[in-house]
């Protein structure tokens, strides 16, 4: 858990007292007039306070205790709504507070030109602009954001990631990044700043996080549309029962006209009080589920489209598989035993940093006991290097080398030899498995293949299921020919692949599943993935990456986890799945209120309307009022659900839907019948009715 997602953990006093407070601030007309149901109830409330001062003023058009107590009530739903947003708001500011303190104007080494021995010149951070250079030692807080032009250096990233372990930043690579108001621990480096004062990367994560600068999704912007539909149609409605009361009772010669009052709470109790109050907080709960799970969004719509994905596009390394591949087996060549082709192996991986290369070694101490031999006991050692693909020992006459397939058919060649076909069908074996063979030679005698395998991440394959379940198809991205590639995702059941990738490749294949009206999520840490990332629609950016990668994305993961991508998808879903839970909840509910205030509104003009009566309500204006509370209650109610989530499971469309409509759909009719049932008992209780 992050630092600043530690801070807005739960609902503290401090929280919900400041939302409060803020529920009473956003009554400005301003604010109220960006909900247009909200606004409606907005009126409504002004509308009946008036009523109440005529009515206290002896000219009431219904008794001035049931116009007080409809018009507190109205405001109470106002203030609900207020409040639900404000709490949601209130997480975000927390986090937007805990990184502000993290965020300081610091002396930066700005250098004259850009080399570790150039001239120093001590500038506020402030001042720094993007294209200069700094140097920024071993104790000091880097300045700004940048990327690493020389140098490497261990760095303390827990102010913004929260993460405690160090991590490396260098030159010249896809970790080049570096954030300020981060610390390094060791060495030096020399930082290109990329940003300007209050453009900064921690300038963006404050206004991210702040539930009062998220801008609405589309998605929501149509419902906010339907919504406001849906309340015209009802006020249309409403206006008319008045004119139409009043030429009834005139007509029969009996009876009392509907009251401005009733109209009201007509209103307000059937427009979709509960879906408009709650869905700004939806909104901004679905923005601080990212943030708690460590995820940057740059705005509300990458959180919507993460739950519209339809293709998820991911990296085979260090997403499907642990990231580096690891000896599994030694296959030595016919008449060479298996201790010598290990022993050999072994040595040859001494001077091979790689992981693979250790593995090797690790391998062949684990099978037989072998500890190496050291260093200085005459043996020259041969590095690995990316120019020859091999490593190797030299002993006495021995030329003993370890490499890839081609590198060690080259090695060989230069020897006069070549490699035994029965050792090269080994090789080809190994590579159908899905694995990487690497030869072993000592001069010109091949002694065999050792087997390096990508292990497939645990309990990966139980999560492509689920995104399968979900209707969602993925697909492994691998720069590996397509013999290993198909190998490896079979294990991992993956629904495709794409082998021998470039940057050409993934762009034209997210174009391909888009020009199918479907939406693509990917992620990438290198400047490689930067024209993939801009094409996707979610597009996950590592925050360890090139500053090139976390601009091309919308998303930035600050833990530079690549399965995070199924964790944002699953979150985009529950923020849809909420979303359309409490809108099928908040028009169902209208259909109780419906029975409760219909019969009791035309009472008086029409008796006989009294048989819709089927919740056996004790009076007319009890019956009223016990549905104006209960729309201000659900409200309430419905915060928690609100702000945590409609509980996510990985179903298809078609069954999640069926399951929406009887949970809440059905539930948003029942449950009114029962709570306006229990407010209307106690009325009678307390004698307010």
């Amino acid at each position: 858990m992050t630092s600043h997602a530690h801070a807005a953990r739960g609902f503290d006093r401090a929280m919900v007292t400041r939302a409060v407070a803020d529920a009473f601030l956003k009554l400005n007309p301003r604010m109220q007039f960006r909900n247009p149901v909200m606004f409606v109830v907005f009126v409504c409330s002004i509308l009946t306070t008036l009523l109440w001062v005529q009515a206290l003023a002896g000219h009431g058009e219904a008794p001035t205790a049931f116009i007080f107590w409809v018009g507190l009530w109205l405001w109470f739903t106002l203030l609900f709504a207020n409040f639900a947003e404000a709490l949601a708001e209130g997480r975000g500011k927390a986090q937007a507070d805990a990184l502000r303190g993290s965020r300081r104007d610091v002396a930066a080494k700005k250098l004259t030109a850009p080399r570790h021995d150039a001239q120093v010149v001590f500038t506020p951070s402030s001042e720094l602009r993007t294209g200069h250079h700094v140097l920024v030692e071993a104790g000091d807080i880097v300045p700004g954001d940048g990327d690493v032009v020389i140098g490497a250096a261990s760095i303390d990233e827990s102010a913004i990631t929260g993460e405690s372990a160090p991590v490396i930043r260098e030159a010249g690579g896809d970790r080049s990044a570096v954030t300020g108001g981060t610390r390094v621990l060791s060495d030096w480096l020399v930082v290109r700043i990329t940003s300007n004062p209050g453009e900064s990367f921690l300038d963006r994560m404050i206004a991210m996080v702040e539930g009062a600068s998220r801008r609405k999704t589309p998605n929501e912007i149509a419902l906010t549309i339907m919504l406001a539909k849906f309340t015209l149609i009802f006020l249309l409605a409403c206006a008319t029962l008045l004119p139409y009361s009043i030429y009834s009772v005139q007509a029969a010669g009996s009876g009392n006209p509907i009251t401005l009052t009733v109209l009201v709470a007509l209103l307000v109790c059937l427009i979709p009080t509960t879906i408009g109050a709650l869905l700004s907080a939806i909104g901004i709960a679905g923005m601080d589920r990212m943030i708690r799970a460590n995820v940057i969004a740059t705005s509300g719509r990458a959180v919507e489209a993460a739950g519209d994905v339809d293709v998820l596009l991911l990296d085979k390394t260090g997403t499907i598989t642990l990231g580096n591949r690891q000896a599994v087996a030694f296959h030595p060549a016919p008449g060479v035993e298996v201790r010598e082709l290990a022993e050999a192996a072994e040595l040859a991986s001494r001077a091979d940093e790689t992981p693979e290369g250790r593995s090797i070694v690790v391998l062949a101490e684990a099978a037989f006991g072998m500890h190496g031999r050291r260093r200085d006991d005459g043996a020259t050692f041969v590095p690995f290097t990316a120019q020859t693909r091999m490593s190797g020992v030299d002993i006495g006459v021995r030329h003993i080398r370890k490499g890839a397939i081609d590198a060690v058919e080259r090695y060989l060649e230069a020897q006069d030899s070549h490699m035994p076909p029965l050792v090269k069908r080994m090789a080809e074996d190994v590579a159908r498995r899905g694995a990487t063979p690497l030869i072993v030679v000592d001069g010109a005698l091949t002694l065999g293949v050792v087997e390096l395998k990508d292990i497939v991440k645990d309990g990966i394959k139980e999560r492509f299921a689920e995104m399968r379940r979900m209707g969602i198809r993925t697909v492994m991205i691998t720069g590996d020919n397509p013999l290993t590639a198909a190998a490896i995702a079979a294990e991992a059941g993956v629904d495709d692949f794409l082998a021998e990738a470039t940057p050409e490749a993934k762009l034209k294949l997210i174009r391909d599943i888009q020009a199918e009206n479907r939406l693509v999520a990917m992620c990438g840490d290198g400047t490689n993935d930067a024209p993939a990332l801009a094409q996707a629609d979610v597009a996950v950016a590592m925050n360890s990456g090139t500053q090139a990668a976390k601009e091309a994305g919308n998303m930035v993961d600050l833990d530079s986890n690549p399965t995070k991508l199924i964790e944002v998808v699953a979150i985009g879903k529950q923020m849809l799945i909420t979303r359309g839970a409490l809108t099928t909840f908040s028009i169902a509910n209208d259909i109780a209120k419906y029975f409760a205030i219909i019969p009791a509104a035309f009472a008086t003009t029409y008796p006989a309307l009294n048989a819709l009566n089927v919740m056996h309500l004790a009076t007319p204006q009890s019956a009223i009022l016990s549905a104006v509370i209960f729309n201000a209650l659900i409200i309430v109610f419905l915060i928690p659900l609100a702000l945590k989530g409609v509980a996510y499971r990985a179903l298809g469309a078609g069954p999640l839907l069926r399951r929406n409509l009887l949970v809440y759909g059905l539930g948003g009719v029942i449950v009114p019948f029962v709570g306006i049932k229990l407010v209307d008992m106690l009325l009678v209780l307390t004698g307010l009715a």
